[in-house]
């Protein structure tokens, strides 16, 4: 078997999609993208896919290496991506020409259903009582919520006050049978999150994500230590070596992308990593429906695997498309009872609309993520 062709698609709201076409008319599918930067990563897949044109696909773990070394400069999001989204259409190609599931090829499923969880709020979080109550009401048994909108630089008593009514209202909505994950975004300094943390504390979130930059990791050890709430983060990691530091400070929770940090193949290596530190997997996924199921097969799959995040319903995705707009069946992706049950079709396990794709695909105004200041005119973390 041979690869013939690889294609990128540019989809809306904020997606890239990846085809991997071969001569034995397997076709199999993977979404590369960094959001924000969809036209780069497209880029960057047409660059990498001159080393795998002509090849067999079926040789995943020496494609693997060879994207992701075959250059003297390595990594970063951009290229980590484009590696995470060839990677899993190999996969995907592989799975299918066998006939069976990715999972199965990684070892067999260790559970029947994934536990899956919700966005509400925004990126400025309001009316997050009602949301709460919506997804609850959708049938999900976890939600997520950013914990402030733009920051100051130190709070003032009564931004602390706020974040903390804010997640003691979506606390009282849903009751203590629904779990509430609070992303900091990487927004706050290191002094308001050890704060914000203390002070949410009371309501019992299940994780606190990402409380300081990815730069500032060097004071997780500090922030773990001193926390009674677990923390989480890995968005804005993009390899093996980049998690060790946060495992070595005592992170409850790693959250490495799919379709960010190099695909199917490193995330599995991530999550094994990961186990020997006794810390669990909770894929980062606000993307399209080819990045949840590549996260849903590493999840059916990995033993110390905690819940899955998806974007139906995200706040990126009102106006423009959803989740399932790509799929031709959407049953596999139907919640029961909070989870997302497992399923046996070959390779991701999705049938992709590639009519509807190519249809999106398009010239129209590329997503950008917001740019945000302070009241001075500074700049602001988003």
């Amino acid at each position: 078997m041979k690869i013939t062709r690889i294609e990128t698609f540019a989809v809306p709201p904020r997606w890239v999609f990846c085809r991997i076409e071969t001569d034995e008319g397997i076709v199999g599918w993977g979404e590369p993208v960094v959001e924000g930067r969809a036209e780069t990563v497209r880029a960057a897949v047409a660059e990498l896919s001159e080393l795998l044109i002509g090849r067999d696909p079926r040789r995943i773990e020496q494609h693997w290496q060879v994207l992701t070394k075959g250059g003297f400069y390595r990594g970063g999001p951009v290229l980590s991506s484009a590696v995470a989204g060839l990677d899993q259409a190999l996969w995907d190609v592989l799975g299918k020409s066998l006939g069976v599931p990715v999972h199965q090829l990684l070892g067999g499923h260790v559970r029947d259903r994934v536990r899956v969880y919700g966005w509400i709020g925004g990126d400025e979080p309001s009316a997050v009582a009602d949301a709460a109550e919506q997804q609850v009401a959708a049938g999900l048994t976890a939600i997520k919520m950013n914990a402030t909108g733009r920051w100051d630089r130190l709070a003032a008593p009564a931004g602390i006050a706020e974040v903390v009514q804010r997640v003691s209202d979506v606390r009282e909505a849903v009751g203590d049978s629904v779990d509430i994950g609070i992303d900091f975004h990487g927004r706050v300094g290191v002094a308001d999150a050890r704060r914000l943390i203390g002070a949410v504390a009371p309501m019992r979130p299940l994780f606190i994500e990402e409380p300081v930059l990815p730069e500032l990791a060097m004071h997780l050890p500090d922030i773990v230590s001193t926390s009674d709430v677990p923390i989480a983060t890995g968005e804005r990691l993009y390899s093996r070596a980049e998690f060790l530091a946060p495992l070595q400070a005592g992170v409850a929770v790693v959250q490495p992308d799919l379709s960010h940090a190099g695909g199917i193949s490193e995330v599995r290596r991530i999550a094994a990593l990961a186990e020997t530190y006794g810390a669990l997997l909770a894929p980062h996924c606000p993307l399209g429906p080819i990045a949840l199921a590549s996260s849903l097969q590493v999840a059916f799959a990995t033993p110390n695997f905690l819940l899955q995040e998806q974007s139906i319903g995200i706040h990126y995705n009102k106006g423009s498309a959803e989740l399932l707009d790509y799929v031709l069946d959407r049953a596999p992706l139907a919640f029961v009872g909070g989870h997302i049950e497992r399923w046996d079709a070959p390779g991701l396990g999705i049938d992709v609309d590639e009519a509807a794709v190519r249809r999106a695909d398009s010239n129209d105004e590329p997503w950008r993520g917001p740019v945000w200041q302070h009241s001075d005119g500074s700049f602001a973390e988003w």
